[in-house]
């Protein structure tokens, strides 16, 4: 029983050193750049009668994280994201300075439509520990699903 207790004791302060941890430690993310890209075939899957969309219908970037939308294009076609055509093989960077929701037109999308949501940089101690458990679990969630 006192084995059990300890065990239980030590879980919770490892919880809670974790918390602590995501709370305090700065967060320096590898790139500030968030890449999306336009598989080849996009556009002969469309042809096809495909109705999937290839990138996802709403991107949350972070201000002071991850606040540069990168959209390469690998398709044999131009694709058409916000105000510019991006030619097969091109990139197209933007850059976001104001935490807002942004709407853009994009051919990636049955809808034709795709949301940007840019959130602030998270500076108090919970907004880092909220921040760390969405990378967490989109990373996560992504594994299963792939």
């Amino acid at each position: 029983m006192k084995r059990l207790r300890w065990s239980g004791l030590l879980l919770v302060a490892a919880v809670l050193v974790t918390l602590v941890w995501a709370g305090f430690a700065p967060i320096r993310p590898a790139s500030r750049e968030a890449l999306f890209e336009i598989p080849k075939g996009t556009y002969a899957r469309r042809m096809s009668g495909d109705k999937v969309d290839i990138l996802p219908a709403e991107i949350r970037l972070t201000l002071g994280l991850d606040d540069i939308l990168l959209v390469r294009n690998l398709d044999d076609v131009p694709q058409v994201f916000g105000p510019t055509i991006m030619m097969p093989g091109q990139s197209f960077r933007l850059p976001f300075e104001k935490a807002a929701e942004y709407q853009f037109e994009c051919t990636a999308h049955t809808s034709g439509q795709m949301t940007v949501v840019v959130q602030p940089e998270p500076r108090l101690p919970w907004q880092k520990i909220r921040w760390r458990a969405r990378q967490w679990w989109g990373n996560w969630s992504q594994r299963g699903a792939g």
